[in-house]
């Protein structure tokens, strides 16, 4: 599990916002809860079946908030563990797929706890910082209103003067304000932790999502791989094919003149020697195309340093990874690598990227990040779903930051363990 992100000063006055926002929302989640409890009876008639989708996707909303919430705050993503009814489901369908999920009724416990004790628990940091407030400005209070208002602060105390309200007053902020600043964060993530603990999913939701995922992943490994043998074969065809074709026409040609008429003889091998080397090139591009020779000679560093070398933006590179990680691995993620450059150098606009390559703890973390205009989109760009389609193959993924005027930051991890000791680390500009 991730550590706990630390939260700093600026964090903590933020959470004041977040802490009477969660418990408004607390309380408002008692509306679909009653709404739920008041359509399920009803399901028996017409009106029963709109309401109860009708709640159920008001407390999904809400559920779906709390686990995105959790999953920042504690730094690790809480998944959303709800079974897909199935495409052709009507509205019985759809209604008996929500019906029979244990996640449906896993968020109404939650909409019912939280609005208990995650009013409690997010309230009472609020409540911190309100006590402080109150007594830091308890002597302007003291000063502005009658003395019978604001006389006896505790019940058993006198205020005769200002300087007094300061000494009775201030100590008093000076505990609440502790009691914010050490409590306040614990009792978010305490929040947070019973979010995930019931929005979680289960160990057999774990394992029921786990089983799509490879499966979705099977079989986008399977289409990639097919269209990457059509685009072989593609090529082998229009390209070294046709010119070996021509050259055995122009090597029969030749052998016909051979004895009549030298000169054309001559003219016809000189072609066929061309069309050999080009032959030869398309073959070697090809060939690279799978599995590029660097990369076998070289391994990922100077695979990475060569596209980097041969990228028309300047490029920083910085590498940490061991001197060698198993070959699917280097494979997977060169070409990774030199997608996201191309993307970058195709649409981007950058005039910088800097390239980070690390490997810690199994994990082979990439940072593609250029000073572009931003407005890369995962779901809009085949070049960015291809990426993502050949990492599922290994269990990695990728993210994408990138805001509407830059900078985008490309981020890629996939699982590896080194096959060799590391090596030290790196750095370089191209």
């Amino acid at each position: 599990m991730p550590a706990v992100p630390y939260i700093g000063a600026g964090q903590r006055f933020r959470l004041i916002g977040w802490s009477l926002l969660l418990a408004i929302i607390a309380g408002l989640g008692l509306v679909p809860f009653c709404l739920f409890t008041t359509a399920v009876p009803l399901i028996i008639v017409t009106a029963g079946a709109p309401l109860t989708l009708l709640a159920a996707a008001m407390a999904r909303g809400l559920a779906n908030w709390h686990r995105d919430w959790a999953g920042r705050l504690l730094g690790e993503p809480v998944p959303r563990p709800y079974r897909q009814p199935p495409p052709e489901a009507g509205v019985i369908g759809r209604l008996m797929t929500i019906l029979r999920d244990p996640a449906t009724w896993r968020d109404w416990l939650w909409l019912l706890l939280n609005a208990v004790f995650g009013f409690a628990l997010t309230l009472l940091a609020f409540v911190f910082f309100g006590g402080m407030l109150f007594y830091l400005i308890y002597p302007l209070l003291w000063s502005v209103t009658p003395q019978e208002a604001f006389g006896h602060p505790y019940g058993f105390l006198t205020i005769n003067n200002l300087g007094e309200a300061f000494v009775v007053s201030w100590p008093v902020a000076v505990v609440f304000f502790a009691l914010w600043w050490s409590s306040a964060p614990g009792l978010l993530r305490t929040h947070a932790r019973l979010a995930r603990s019931l929005l979680g999913p289960t160990e057999q939701t774990a394992l029921r999502l786990r089983v799509q995922q490879l499966a979705e992943s099977r079989a986008d490994t399977v289409d990639t791989q097919a269209a990457e043998l059509r685009r072989i074969e593609r090529d082998l065809h229009d390209g070294a094919q046709a010119r070996l074709v021509s050259l055995g026409m122009s090597l029969g040609l030749a052998e016909e003149l051979l004895a009549n008429d030298p000169e054309a003889a001559r003219r016809l091998l000189a072609e066929a020697r061309e069309s050999t080397s080009t032959a030869l090139s398309e073959l070697r591009d090809l060939v690279r195309g799978i599995h590029p020779p660097v990369l076998a000679d070289r391994g990922l560093d100077g695979a990475i340093r060569a596209l980097a070398l041969a990228n028309p933006v300047t490029t920083d590179v910085a590498i940490d990874v061991p001197s060698r990680l198993p070959a699917p691995v280097e494979s997977a993620a060169y070409f990774a690598i030199a997608e996201a450059l191309a993307n970058a150098i195709k649409h981007s606009g950058a005039s910088k990227i800097t390239l980070v390559v690390r490997h810690r703890d199994g994990l082979l973390d990439i940072l593609v990040s250029d000073n572009g205009r931003g407005g890369a989109d995962l779901s809009a760009g085949t070049g960015l779903r291809g990426i993502q389609r050949r990492l599922a193959a290994f269990d990695g993924t990728l993210a994408v930051d990138s805001p509407s005027g830059g900078p985008t930051d490309v981020r890629i991890a996939l699982p590896c363990e080194s096959s060799s000791p590391k090596t030290s680390p790196s750095s370089a500009t191209a």
